[in-house]
């Protein structure tokens, strides 16, 4: 590439990102007469790429397409064709992070949601009550995929009053360790200016539940009407699919943002380090337990259910996180054989223990 054209290209593409590491990351592909650009756009087998040279539509089925693992996906920095009928993406460039959800497919599958995120937006919508176990899971995939998260509390013009803000935001905080937490009014302006200092710096993603806002917040940060919004239903809070697909937009002081569709399920996909991040108090308590390999369950000298009968950890919090680990732990064993060997041994060492418990019963009784 000569140094004009690498010019042309950094000026064109670092609104969405293009920086001299992703151009190193390229330079091979260069002797292949081979675009660089970014996927804006994903669809049926078709995507929008971004280059020097306009918006291109290319065809991703060059890229292994039986892989989900390894499609190309909104936010991938991709070698497209300058050319051709119809014109490919020959390869995507190494992902620095991607945000990965299970499938509702039976067999183990990841679906990759965006690539290239710095920032995990989760938008949670304050008309409904809050949900905090779907707070955590949402966090534990943002971690988990190399992103840092921020929670963002929309809809916060629709609190009754300060102190009832204060202490929803209290409640989130508490289930978001180390993660901001954001209130934020889209239709007021309350809380953009700090949500836009986090954003105008790299690529975030936003996501959420249908309802939570998403559209309605995208707008407010780009400034004008580009997403669809419509109602959500009064009794649940909930709405209909407005964004049908995941789009990466340039915000206008800087960054980019991928919108994407609201999730109905958010399936855990090999995130073990991603929860023990989202319950670090947990994980620093198990330090200090008696046992190194203990359940939290009954064992004596359990500090972490020690911190339970004392109150300074919540009983909620336990039990999200062993339901999400446990969650975790099946999700890895549909493809890790060993872990599969471990659990059944574990079920059946658990199965013993049961069973001698209740013959000793049995025998006090008798």
């Amino acid at each position: 590439m000569t140094s004009s054209s690498a010019s042309s290209v950094s000026t064109a593409l670092a609104p969405y990102g293009w920086d001299d590491a992703w151009a190193d990351e390229f330079a091979p592909h260069e002797p292949e007469g081979l675009l660089p650009g970014r996927v804006i756009r994903v669809d049926r087998g078709q995507c929008d790429v971004v280059t020097a040279d306009g918006i291109l539509r290319a065809d991703t089925a060059f890229v292994t397409p039986h892989d989900p693992m390894r499609v190309v996906c909104t936010g991938d920095w991709v070698a497209v064709e300058p050319a051709g009928n119809p014109r490919y993406v020959r390869t995507y460039l190494p992902r620095r992070t991607a945000f990965v959800r299970s499938t509702s497919s039976k067999r183990s599958e990841g679906q990759i949601l965006a690539a290239n995120v710095d920032h995990a937006i989760v938008a949670v919508s304050l008309a409904v009550e809050l949900d905090l176990g779907r707070v955590e899971r949402f966090l534990a995939l943002a971690w988990e995929s190399g992103a840092q998260p921020v929670v963002v509390l929309t809809k916060a013009d629709l609190v009754p009053d300060a102190a009832t803000l204060a202490h929803l935001v209290q409640d989130v905080e508490t289930a978001a360790p180390g993660v901001p937490v954001l209130p934020v009014s889209a239709m007021g302006g309350d809380g953009l200016d700090v949500l836009l200092a986090v954003v105008c710096g790299g690529t975030s993603v936003l996501l959420g539940q249908s309802g939570a806002g998403k559209s309605t917040l995208a707008n407010a940060l780009l400034g004008e009407e580009v997403m669809d919004v419509r109602a959500t239903r009064d009794a649940d809070g909930k709405g209909r699919h407005t964004t049908t697909t995941r789009n990466l937009l340039v915000l206008p002081g800087g960054g980019v943002l991928i919108d994407t569709p609201g999730l109905r399920g958010v399936g855990l996909w090999d995130a073990e380090s991603g929860v023990g991040q989202v319950f670090s108090e947990i994980e620093s308590l198990a330090q200090q337990c008696r046992f190194h390999d203990c359940a939290h369950e009954s064992e004596p000298g359990c500090a972490v259910l020690a911190a339970v009968a004392s109150g300074e950890l919540g009983e909620r919090r336990l039990d999200s996180y062993r339901k999400l680990l446990r969650e975790n732990q099946r999700i890895v064993a549909k493809t890790d054989a060993r872990l599969r060997a471990e659990i059944r041994k574990d079920w059946k060492r658990k199965g013993a223990i049961g069973k001698a418990a209740m013959e000793a019963k049995r025998g006090r009784w008798s």
